[in-house]
């Protein structure tokens, strides 16, 4: 029968923060049945809440009654318990309150428990989904409530720089107009205005540079942000932005501002000092060196051009893809040579996922060379290959030849591959980067049209303006990315303020006027009356949270309360679900083709 609690029931800790200075005190404590332990005259609780355990103990010294109702206790049980700290006859090093137990001589049971259907343990090798559909269980894990406790701690560094830099933290609408460029909005069907839809944000974009024009100068916003999009471990469809704006600024400034909540979060939440500023690297030189605008500095394995000394080569392969103007690259791997042929073919097979159709190869093993095409070069082709790629005894190089995106994309994902297959990547070390000089634009074969390659708002490098409508592909943007380990955690740009620049962006997309004052009239009106230069950025929360952490590949949904699945489904609510036929009536919606 469960109890309640009185008004003398008053908790004196959390679990975990008993220690040697309590002994002696009279305590309350309350929380979750880790475990319990009946050695007949002794029983022993293991007593869980956020904070830890602490153990209770119940002895020949306990009220009977007392002692009968800690014998029924099961794991899960909610407890409140009273008594005095002692000295632990049997110290538990592993934990910090190992040294000290409560000798129990009051006990409530606030709520049974049925058996969980899973341990509620520490890395718990449980399946996915059983977590996901008990997620409230699942956060009861220790290592997965410290995830999201961890995660507060960043909101609350986050807020606490912001605001000593003078920013304003302002809400922006999540009931919005609908987007057309970016990924598929969620809609949300009208009741008073029959027909229409508002959607939720992608991001609170528009509305801060609004907020610009307004002349609040700096804003800030830890913002809820939606996108319909296929997921991925580190893409969930709501997620959280650190969502910022400057006024009067150039790229600089607001990497300057960036750098210095990164420095104050290392700081404070990992211990670590970084230096800044920050190596810059464009999205130019990140292509050639590494096949990747979010390269991985924690290990080697630069990507080396090989086209200008095997173009007109013997080796079809090679040649081919030079003279249809793409390129032949390479990676060498030192210390490779040990690779066996099994290995090299599961990299083969590896780099087709990126459309690559082979892999070619080069080992120099002790002196002892083989490879898959060295027979097709002439000595000098070959020599001029082995010295560009700087190949010694021990090294193996890997070559793709194709056209230049699948090439970028193969060996950029395949150096990342081979250096985890090494061993090579320290999950200790944090190898910060900006990215600049991205393009402004990118062409879509299959729409025939281009598209911004981070949003329409985004303004051109000053000397790249002329080329919106001569050259859109070679525009370069003022836009800038903040890579940590190869991965992504925010990005941002200087933003178009002017109606003339603003206008041939749109055209350039292939808006027509009327098409854009649609749109975005009500921007391009704002423009009319006085715009600050401004620019911004935005961190993903989630992400950031995760690789501070180490979470394995990046995996957001360990950093989320409550996180949906791969068909963004949530397994324990269930939802989405069906509407009531009314509701539907009351938005002048007729269901078709639904699926019960």
């Amino acid at each position: 029968m469960s109890e309640l609690l009185t008004k003398e029931d008053k908790r004196t800790k959390y679990c975990g923060e008993f220690r040697e200075s309590d002994i002696g005190q009279k305590v309350c404590v309350m929380g979750w049945v880790q475990r319990a332990r009946d050695l007949g005259s002794l029983i022993f609780i293991d007593l869980r809440d956020r904070s830890g355990i602490v153990q209770l103990a119940f002895d020949e010294n306990t009220p009977k009654d007392v002692f009968d109702r800690a014998f029924a206790v099961r794991s899960e049980f909610v407890l409140c318990a009273k008594g005095s700290v002692r000295m632990r006859s049997s110290v538990n090093d592993t934990i910090p309150t190992g040294k000290v137990e409560i000798a129990v001589d009051g006990l409530k049971v606030l709520s049974a428990a049925e058996t969980p259907p899973f341990e509620i343990v520490e890395n718990s090798n449980v399946r996915p989904e059983l977590r996901l559909k008990h997620r409230y269980l699942d956060l009861r894990r220790p290592d997965l409530q410290s995830n999201i406790i961890n995660r507060a701690k960043i909101a609350r560094i986050t807020r606490e720089y912001f605001a000593d830099n003078g920013f304003i933290e302002i809400e922006t609408p999540d009931l919005i107009a609908p987007t057309p460029e970016g990924a598929r909005d969620y809609l949300v069907p009208s009741r008073v205005h029959h027909g229409k839809f508002y959607a939720l944000p992608q991001s609170p974009q528009l509305y801060k540079q609004l907020l610009m024009l307004s002349g609040f100068d700096r804003y800030i916003q830890i913002a809820r942000c939606f996108r319909d999009e296929d997921l991925r471990a580190d893409r969930q469809p709501e997620f959280t932005q650190i969502d910022l704006e400057m006024s009067f600024v150039t790229q600089d400034d607001v990497i300057s501002m960036t750098e210095g909540f990164l420095k104050k979060l290392f700081r404070e939440f990992k211990g670590i000092e970084l230096e800044l500023p920050l190596q810059r690297m464009t999205y130019a030189e990140a292509m050639e060196r590494f096949g990747s605008d979010k390269p991985d500095l924690r290990f080697g394995f630069e990507i080396k051009n090989l086209s200008s000394v095997l173009a007109g080569c013997g080796f079809k392969v090679f040649a081919g893809a030079v003279e249809n103007k793409g390129s032949v690259r390479g990676i060498n791997i030192k210390g490779g040579a040990r690779f066996s042929r099994k290995e090299i073919d599961s990299l083969t097979e590896f780099v087709k996922t990126f459309k690559a159709k082979g892999l070619a190869w080069y080992k120099n093993n002790g002196g002892e060379i083989s490879s898959s095409y060295a027979k097709f070069l002439t000595e000098e082709e070959n020599a001029a290959m082995v010295k560009t790629l700087e190949i010694e005894e021990g090294d193996l190089a890997l070559i793709v030849a194709d056209k230049n995106s699948v090439v970028f994309d193969s060996l950029g994902a395949l150096r990342c591959e081979v250096a985890k297959r090494m061993g090579l990547i320290d999950p200790s070390v944090f190898r910060l980067l900006w990215i600049t000089e991205f393009p402004l634009l990118e062409y879509s074969e299959e729409d025939g049209r281009y598209y911004a390659k981070h949003h329409p708002f985004t303004m051109p490098m000053e000397e790249d303006i002329p080329m919106l409508e001569t050259e859109p592909e070679k525009v370069r943007s003022i836009a800038y990315d903040i890579v940590i380990n190869g991965t992504e955690a925010g990005g941002g740009s200087i933003r178009i303020h002017t109606p003339d620049i603003q206008n041939k962006m749109f055209r350039a997309l292939g808006f027509t006027q009327e098409e854009a004052n649609s749109k975005f009239g009500f921007l391009l009106e704002a423009f009319k009356y006085g715009t600050p230069p401004h620019g911004g950025l935005a961190f993903g929360l989630d992400r950031l949270t995760a690789i501070l952490l180490g979470i394995r590949d990046y995996d957001i949904r360990e950093v989320i309360a409550f996180p949906k699945v791969q068909n963004a489904s949530e397994l324990m609510t269930k939802c989405p679900t069906l509407p009531d036929p009314k509701a539907l009536e009351e938005l002048a919606i007729k269901p078709t083709d639904i699926e019960e």
